[in-house]
């Protein structure tokens, strides 16, 4: 551990809170309520740098509850989706938040897909999640505007409104949630807790910290002291919303290929009765960068710094100029989804707001494929929880409060 001196915030013997956690986000919110469920009056104080909730990953995603089908039988994407999933249908009813399971298609289209999406059968069965296998006439019968060789049918999947549920979280777990406080400076000590300075001056003091901060994770551990051996490298995911809503009844999504953590353009009937189509996934000019324009050159550089980005590029050019290609062309847009749904037309595809990914990256170039949850000296750092995390967000807060409270036990 060293301490730049200009840095260095002052830890005193007096507290505000037992646990502070940055990010409000649905994993921070959801590790306050989940301390406060497992240790009643411990006093949680959470930051948060914009002015509400669920401003960014959390509030830009499809709202889609994800049954776990997709993820390595074992990992915490399998078990906490798979877990999490059912407890969010069931906050959701405890709390009367919109919410529907609506089940959904993963639909072949080429025959090469065939022996993945075969591998998505045993592996969904692998998670415990049911699974049944349609031919084209049943997809039909399902989907009326969907075509495909064959499908399967993922029964557990569901949507909600994901903005909802962590307004939620942060009211029932009574923590002093402060928005506005965007954290510039951490100065953590392992024999006495972290003192954390907001951008106004305020100084809150806790004697554990938990960081939450999402898009802005890697940064915060190493404000902390701690070396997170990883960079979040932004992707942009761009959505468009079906003019005609009436082509889809419910969730349709291709076969994903393995070797990317992204499930690829997919159709998406939202609680609201909107179809959202996309994500694609390009490069972001900026860790908040929802669209081309937004470029900040401080946090574009330390991703072009990072060995891993550029190992990223070599090892999947191809993949990505497919995707810059469908961000450029509407056209070409228009064609991936043509290849679920032929009816589609360029008109039908109207421009709604963009999300940013927060994917870890190792030195190496390897995409973080699990959630990843490291510790340091009173400190617990969540370093990858994008999709599917917000459906696993209950089981996550669990998992990093267990943390953090074992921690201010030994403390």
């Amino acid at each position: 551990m060293h301490y730049r001196s200009r840095e260095v915030v002052q830890v005193r013997s007096a507290y505000d809170c037992d646990v502070l956690v940055i990010g409000g986000g649905i994993v921070g919110l959801s590790t306050a309520y989940a301390v406060t469920r497992a240790a009643p009056g411990t006093r949680v104080t959470l930051l948060e740098k914009e002015q509400g909730p669920a401003r960014h990953q959390t509030g830009r995603n499809s709202g889609v509850i994800h049954s776990g089908v997709y993820y390595r039988p074992g990992s915490l994407k399998a078990r906490y989706a798979v877990r999490g999933a059912a407890e969010m249908v069931k906050f959701c009813a405890e709390y009367d938040i919109p919410h529907a399971v609506t089940g959904k298609l993963i639909v072949a289209t080429e025959k090469a897909e065939l022996p993945r999406l075969h591998a998505l059968v045993q592996r969904g069965r692998e998670n415990g999640i049911p699974v049944r296998e349609l031919g084209p006439a049943q997809i039909v019968e399902a989907e009326p505007e969907v075509r495909g060789l064959a499908a399967i049918h993922v029964g557990t999947t569901g949507v909600c409104d994901y903005g909802a549920v962590a307004r939620q979280l942060g009211e029932a777990s009574g923590a002093d949630i402060r928005y506005g406080a965007d954290v510039v400076r951490i100065d953590r000590r392992p024999d006495r807790g972290a003192a954390v300075r907001t951008a106004d001056g305020t100084i809150v003091r806790g004697r554990v910290l938990v960081n939450c901060a999402g898009l802005h994770c890697d940064e915060t551990a190493r404000l902390a002291g701690d070396d997170p051996e990883m960079r979040i490298v932004p992707f942009r995911g761009e959505y468009f919303t079906l003019a005609r809503p009436e082509l889809v009844r419910g969730l349709v999504y291709p076969v994903p290929d393995p070797a990317f953590p992204f499930l690829g353009v997919h159709l998406t009937r939202g609680i609201d009765g909107s179809v959202h189509v996309g994500p694609n996934a390009v490069p972001a000019l900026a860790r908040e960068g929802y669209g081309w324009g937004v470029v900040r050159p401080r946090e574009l550089g330390a991703t072009l710094a990072w060995p891993g980005s550029w190992r990223i590029a070599r090892r999947h050019w191809r993949y990505g100029a497919g995707e810059l290609r469908r961000s450029v062309s509407k056209a070409a847009f228009t064609e991936a989804v043509r290849r679920l749904l032929p009816a589609v037309t360029p008109d039908d595809l109207l421009p709604a707001a963009a999300g940013v990914r927060a994917q870890a990256v190792l030195r190496d170039g390897t995409l973080v494929d699990d959630f990843l949850i490291k510790e340091g000296p009173r400190t617990v750092h969540v370093l990858n929880a994008p999709s599917p995390a917000a459906t696993a967000s209950l089981p996550i807060g669990r998992e990093v409060a267990r943390r953090a409270l074992a921690a201010l036990a030994a403390s």
